[in-house]
């Protein structure tokens, strides 16, 4: 790859909004990012522990229903794991055609490299893989919608 090609990927970045890029071809592998690292935004919002809690009570309070306490009730298992993160922005398909099987289920094992998920991006459809073994644990994205880089996917364990 040139520097010529480079820029236009960056520029095509930039034009569509992207923050993450990833190709593979031939032996070669180019991988970038741009803005900020999820790792340490995840970093500082566990710092403001303090903030997320006066916020939540007001709507509890205000509400008091038994919904609301089940609807907590749920969020617990989706802990159960390690995340399987979105790559890329795009639309979130579970399988790869609309009248076919999905490509994993809550409670399947998988293997490294297994395809889990396509994510469509600028009408290319990207296959998303395992990238190591495990059990789904959860699947906490809803077929056809919209994924954000670092939405996280399913769980494993």
């Amino acid at each position: 790859m040139d520097l010529k090609e480079l820029r236009k990927i960056i520029e095509l970045m930039n034009e569509h909004g992207l923050t993450y890029f990833d190709m593979s071809k031939d032996g070669f592998h180019l991988k970038l990012k741009k803005g900020q690292d999820l790792d340490s935004l995840r970093t500082l919002l566990s710092a403001l522990p303090t903030a997320a809690p006066a916020v939540a009570a007001a709507p509890v309070a205000v509400a008091a229903t038994p919904a609301a306490g089940a609807a907590a009730a749920p969020a617990a298992p989706v802990v159960d794991g390690e995340p399987i993160t979105s790559p890329m922005v795009g639309t979130f398909y579970r399988k790869p055609s609309p009248d076919a099987p999905v490509f994993v289920n809550v409670g399947d094992t998988i293997s490294e490299g297994q395809t889990i998920c396509i994510i469509e991006a600028m009408k290319v459809m990207n296959e998303i893989k395992a990238e190591r073994s495990g059990t789904i644990t959860a699947i906490l994205v809803d077929d056809a919608t919209p994924v954000q880089f670092g939405d996280t996917m399913f769980t494993i364990k």
